[in-house]
């Protein structure tokens, strides 16, 4: 085989098997179990920012503040982009950010928007890793490869859960990450033919990944949690939290010691 036509094959399979293996957890969970899940999501979210995404961007990039400013910025454009979706959902009184004292069973999609660009994002800068890799040489480019799908099936739970706390329905929901798992080969492809014009983007692309990430689950996840008030509850959001923190840590060591 070809150096491309392994790049073809491992980001492929890269993006799909992360995708199906987080499905099988994530969709046939019990609907009781959402809410489990959500806060899991949460500290999977924030794991994989703090944890593996900026670390990674800071050490790519120029200086450390090009980074923090990009995530800054970032930040604001989700805002942003979040007041536009709100405005478009809302008619007339009959929305929930008129209503807030009334409950709302999901949030009309807005987390779930944010999170499949931000996962869009980090999948394609993984496309263009793996290309790295298998330039370097096959046998790295496999192992990388691997690390890429055991490192992204926590995060992808995580992402199911975002979307079908957000409204969407289950199938809807896997043909999201489906999609989204794509830029993945996209990464890969363009990361072979244009490696060097395309790492000088790694640490950017990673930057606005980590933005979206972190408003998704600071403004719109983290909210939710507190909606419920009883200390059982709060200790076992906490937990889940933690879990889905140590999650990302553990994936990150072992994977990061094999490579």
């Amino acid at each position: 085989m070809t150096i491309l036509s392994w790049i073809i094959l491992a980001s492929f399979l890269g993006g799909i098997l992360s995708v199906i293996a987080a499905a099988l957890f994530a969709l046939n969970a019990r609907a009781n179990y959402l809410s489990g899940l959500v806060s899991y999501a949460i500290g999977a979210l924030l794991g994989a920012v703090f944890l593996d995404i900026l670390p990674e961007a800071i050490e790519l990039a120029p200086n450390a503040a090009t980074v923090s400013a990009t995530v800054l910025l970032g930040i604001l454009l989700f805002f942003t982009l979040e007041k536009v979706l709100i405005w478009r959902h809302c008619h007339h009184d009959h929305c929930e950010a008129h209503e807030p004292h009334e409950p709302a069973a999901h949030d009309h999609g807005r987390s779930g928007t944010m999170v499949i660009v931000g996962d869009t994002f980090h999948n394609f800068v993984d496309g263009i890793i793996i290309a790295a890799a298998f330039l370097v040489d096959v046998n790295l480019g496999i192992v990388t490869a691997l690390a890429i799908i055991a490192h992204e099936i926590p995060q992808e739970v995580g992402d199911f859960a975002i979307l079908l706390h957000s409204g969407y329905t289950k199938l809807r929901a896997f043909q999201m990450n489906l999609i989204s798992s794509f830029a993945t080969l996209v990464g890969g492809v363009l990361g072979y033919f244009v490696l060097q014009e395309m790492q000088a983007l790694v640490p950017t692309l990673l930057a606005l990944a980590a933005s979206s990430m972190i408003y998704v689950a600071v403004a719109d996840l983290i909210p939710g949690l507190h909606k419920r008030t009883q200390m059982r509850d709060t200790v076992q959001q906490v937990v889940l939290i933690c879990a889905g923190i140590a999650t990302i840590a553990l994936v990150s060591v072992v994977m990061g010691g094999i490579v």
